[in-house]
């Protein structure tokens, strides 16, 4: 379900089975806050806020907020359908930081009703604000009107939750400062990209989507292994998601980013709990792209049993599409990762391009463990990760004859540990013109 529910008189909350549905991801299509939209007002107002609208979803804020202004200070701004459109519009763009700016000083809850108010108290717990969030639940169940007590007892918990993890330093409560670094190409490419016939070219009309470095909800101490170089949890949070972005990246109607977070430029950000509407509107608007989905992932891990859920949102009507579950054991690991990575592909519908064929890896952990340490000693080369990040490599990599993007992976690993200082093993690479020609580009 959406952050975000659209309003009328006759609308009903989105059914949240809809969620696991698998629409073509790469066509446009409504979603909840899309399908309930009002009909166009008649009067004078209606094509101001259709001339808003239009402006939030080119990402115009700026202008969008001057003719909301408008509005709100004419005597239209105290119509209820006026400021359900008004914080709808504003939270199905993701534009949430203004919902409170402009709608919370006028918002009366006996004379505009639930709407309005609904889209205010989930702004608030999006900009994880649970004391003034808890201000409109209370004018809400004021009203007492039973066709809403039960989504406001929902609203409820959810406050708690935020309330919970704000007093354990979880979320944004705390100051620190991190940076979301966005890898755009498969990390074993950077060096070696200018290798004919190896990345391929895009559709001009390519969506773009980021996948964000797992989070840790259950974990007792992240802030503990946000200060371990190089352990074994931390390369699966960071590793995992870089296969994803690869795994749909060499289909041509996709363009992808690997997102992972690094705290304050000295280590890597292990996150505590699940990305909120504030990570991914950060990753927004400090990546550079125009993003059309993102996917964020909640890790758990209790005595070697591991819980993954993968959410894919799309960004246009801010709205969650669809859930990816996946368990796994030691044992059982090869075989669910390789299931889940399967999945996201036959999702998005991939196809082949120019450019080398996607394989998928002969074996997921080792693949993992690969990317992970490869971008490590990328981010140090590049100074973004300071060297005493840097640890021994890990175990088991890949095999370099497991196939042409596994030998390049393991010829652009070991460059960079090289350069870093690092003792690598030695290892045997197919004889093949490959290989010749990758290290001909990296000596280059």
């Amino acid at each position: 379900m959406g952050f975000f529910d659209r309003f009328t008189g006759k609308s009903k909350p989105s059914d949240p089975s809809t969620a696991n549905q698998q629409p073509d991801p790469s066509a446009a299509e409504t979603n909840g806050a899309d399908t309930a939209r009002p009909a166009a007002d008649p009067s004078p107002v209606g094509p101001r806020l259709q001339a808003a609208l239009e402006l939030l979803e080119l990402r115009n804020l700026e202008d969008a907020r001057v003719i909301y202004e408008e509005v709100l200070n004419s005597p239209a701004g105290k119509r209820p359908d006026v400021l359900v459109r008004i914080s709808g519009d504003l939270g199905s763009t993701g534009h949430i930081a203004a919902i409170p700016e402009l709608i919370a000083p006028l918002y009366d809850a006996e004379r505009h009703g639930p709407a309005t108010g609904i889209n205010l108290l989930q702004a608030y717990l999006a900009l994880r604000q649970p004391e003034s969030a808890q201000h409109v639940l209370d004018l809400l169940f004021a009203l007492n009107n039973p066709a809403i007590e039960e989504r406001l007892w929902g609203f409820s918990n959810a406050i708690a939750e935020v309330m919970e993890s704000g007093r354990h330093g979880g979320g944004n409560s705390t100051k620190t400062s991190v940076e979301l670094v966005s890898i755009s190409k498969p990390i074993w490419a950077y060096g070696v990209e200018s290798l004919p016939n190896l990345l391929p070219e895009k559709d001009p009309a390519a969506k773009i989507v980021a996948f964000a470095q797992l989070a840790l909800p259950d974990h007792d101490d992240t802030d503990g292994l946000s200060r371990e170089p190089e352990e074994s949890l931390g390369r699966l949070c960071r590793g995992f998601p870089l296969w994803l972005a690869e795994s749909i990246y060499f289909s041509p109607q996709y363009t992808t980013l690997g997102v992972i977070g690094i705290l304050e430029k000295q280590s890597y950000m292990m996150f505590p709990v699940a990305w909120t509407a504030d990570n991914i509107r950060q990753l927004i608007d400090t990546s550079g792209y125009a993003i059309d989905y993102i996917v964020t992932g909640d890790l758990r891990e209790q005595d070697g049993d591991f819980s993954l859920s993968l959410h894919l949102w799309e960004i246009k009507g801010f709205s969650e599409r669809k859930t990816f579950q996946a368990h796994w054991t030691p044992a059982t690991a090869e075989t669910a990762l390789a299931e889940v990575q399967e999945q996201i592909r036959f999702y998005f519908e991939c196809r082949e391009g120019p450019g080398l064929p996607y394989q998928p890896p002969a074996s997921p952990t080792a693949w993992i463990n690969t990317l992970a340490a490869s971008l490590s000693t990328f981010l140090a080369d590049k100074n973004v990760l300071p060297s005493d990040q840097l640890a021994d490599l890990p175990s088991p990599l890949i095999d370099p004859h497991s196939g042409d993007a596994a030998t390049l992976a393991r010829l652009t690993l070991d460059d960079r540990a090289k350069r870093a200082g690092m003792t690598i093993e030695d290892v045997e690479y197919p004889e093949a013109d490959l290989v010749k020609i990758a290290r001909s580009a990296l000596c280059g």
